[in-house]
């Protein structure tokens, strides 16, 4: 029996230490107030690098937008009576000459009758009174005349400058205000811009713990999926493999519980990962009613997501619990319990492929609540499935080498590799697929998802399709390569972590947006996990014998063997 050694323990000790640590420091360092924010956003415009330059550079130039129209405004204000009375000046003139023009038609007639009647005047003064009192009468005349036309284009003029100084009195008083409405619009949008960010910030350690726990949960309940499978299957060659994916699979009672708690919390809004939870999103009288979120509202509601969720974990706990516990009663070779555990585990088959597509939609896919496709659930199940085979393998790799595990020969690594290499292209062919029809078809409803993510998130997106593509196929198509630790340990750690970017790029846009990074909290929290992990596993195959000698396929396994390919170091002259 393997006795789970004290430098390992150690070793997952410690990681959970400096997990927890790094976990609560991510925590205490996030914004608490939305003036905090503000200043982090400030710090990030003036420093504007890393992958956060391209959302640092739009905030920033909204910014000095806002500052140019202030400046602007200032000037305006400033300048306003000088503009006010040159413009005055101009268009005074303007207008004056105008009137004068009209005046001057106006008074030529006038002028034009009333000369007239003072030549018959002048006539008949001629034939009755002498020249000088004609002269005198004339000159009068003349003056009172003038006087008058002057009289009438002065009260023309002076009307026509107290309208003018009214327009551009009122002129100046609505643009005054127009700026005002300007500035108060900026600075509301300036508030909710920066309450935004501050959600975002207050996310992200959230986020990173999120990310963490859903991939080792994912990733330990593919284990017990595939175990499952096997035994269904009656599968021969993989039996000395049952109590290393057995031992796996007690780290699923570890992360459960750390996901009801989180279950708890977000259900109390300790936190704003999924949008739809927000108040007022259902209600029609509120600002923030999503009326797309509320057709929906049959299934994306509090408390059916919540109990949805409890139930998921208490099924895949119940299963593990009752079937690993029946494995160790079938040591004394009882072929009812195998028939047991055989039945046991269809049942678990069949609510494990309802309950796994169910939760990526409740987990995963309501994080983006206005976006959907029929290929997730079969995506996220080929994300973990890659990664659980690929830690069964590096597990198998590592008792093996402490001398745990000696019937597994290089035949058992082989296997276990073809199907690390055969996930991964079904992963990129679902992941191709995927992405293809929702390019192709152009509909903004789903494009979105990916705009975001190829916008905001180039690198990581771009970056996992290599890391769980590209090199896997290349280290792992050739069938020598196959058997080989060291290219095995490899490509496992490509794998392993371009899926946990996978799950990164799922999560973080729809929580974090362009706050993202990987920073001490995404580091913190996945090494408290691998710790639980190593803690939980080699704990559980301590407890247990190291094969399951009930098992009626067990000597086919023992003798399983591939003479196609090379054994490095083993003896196999009894094959």
């Amino acid at each position: 029996m393997y006795q789970f050694s004290g430098k390992l323990k150690s070793i997952a000790i410690g990681l959970i230490v400096i997990g927890l640590i790094g976990t609560v420091w991510s925590f205490m360092s996030a914004p608490k107030t939305i003036d905090e924010a503000k200043k982090i956003i400030a710090e990030q415009l003036s420093s504007h690098h890393g992958h956060g330059g391209g959302h640092g550079e739009a905030t920033k130039e909204h910014h000095a937008e806002s500052e140019h129209k202030t400046v602007e405004h200032k000037e305006d204000v400033h300048h306003k009576p000088e503009v006010s009375n040159e413009s005055h000046n101009d268009e005074h003139k303007s207008d004056t000459h105008t009137d004068d023009h009209k005046n001057k038609d106006d008074h030529s007639k006038k002028d034009s009758t009333s000369h007239t009647k003072v030549v018959e005047q002048k006539e008949n003064v001629l034939k009755d009174t002498t020249h000088a009192s004609h002269e005198s009468k004339n000159t009068h005349s003349e003056k009172v005349d003038t006087t008058a036309h002057h009289s009438s284009n002065g009260d023309h003029k002076q009307v026509s400058g107290d309208n003018h100084k009214d327009d551009s009195h009122a002129k100046a008083v609505a643009d005054h205000h127009t700026n005002e409405n300007h500035h108060a619009d900026a600075g509301h949008h300036d508030d909710h811009h920066a309450e935004h960010v501050f959600h975002q910030m207050q996310n992200r350690p959230w986020s990173a713990l999120y990310v963490s726990l859903l991939f080792f949960l994912g990733v330990t309940l593919l284990v017990f999926a595939f175990y499952a499978a096997q035994r269904v299957a009656q599968a021969g060659w993989s039996i000395v493999l049952f109590r290393v994916m057995e031992a796996i699979t007690a780290n699923l009672h570890y992360v459960s519980i750390a996901m009801l708690i989180f279950i708890i919390a977000t259900a109390m809004h300790a936190n704003h990962l999924f949008p739809w939870m927000a108040e007022g999103t259902f209600d029609p009288l509120s600002d923030n009613y999503d009326p797309i979120v509320d057709g929906k509202s049959w299934w994306m509601n509090l408390p059916g997501w919540t109990i949805r969720s409890i139930i998921y974990l208490a099924i895949w706990n119940i299963f593990r619990f009752i079937i690993r516990r029946k494995s160790i009663q079938q040591d004394n070779g009882d072929l009812k319990l195998h028939k047991n555990i055989y039945n046991i585990c269809v049942g678990f088959i069949f609510l494990f492929m309802i309950t796994e597509s169910m939760m990526s939609w409740d987990w995963i896919m309501g994080i983006d609540p206005h976006w959907f496709s029929t290929l997730f659930g079969w995506y996220v199940l080929a994300t973990f499935l890659v990664c659980a085979l690929t830690l069964i393998c590096l597990v198998t790799l590592y008792l093996r080498s402490k001398g745990q595990l000696p019937f597994v020969n290089d035949s058992h690594i082989h296997d276990l590799v073809k199907f690390m290499f055969g996930f991964s292209v079904f992963w990129t062919y679902l992941w191709f697929a995927q992405f293809m029809l929702i390019w192709y078809a152009d509909m903004p409803e789903e494009t979105t998802y990916y705009a975001q993510r190829f916008n905001e998130y180039k690198l990581p997106f771009i970056g996992m399709v290599a890391l769980n593509f590209i090199f896997p196929v290349l280290l792992l198509i050739n069938s020598d390569f196959k058997t080989i630790p060291w290219i095995i340990g490899i490509a496992g750690a490509f794998i392993l972590v371009g899926h946990y970017v996978d799950l990164f790029v799922m999560v973080m846009p729809g929580t974090v947006g362009g706050q993202w990074g990987f920073g001490i909290g995404e580091i913190s929290a996945f090494l408290l996990f691998a710790g639980v992990f190593i803690y939980a596993t080699f704990t559980a195959f301590s407890k247990a014998a190291t094969l399951p000698k009930g098992n009626p396929y067990l000597h086919e396994s023992e003798i399983h063997h591939y003479y196609v390919i090379e054994h490095r170091g083993e003896e196999n002259d009894h094959h």
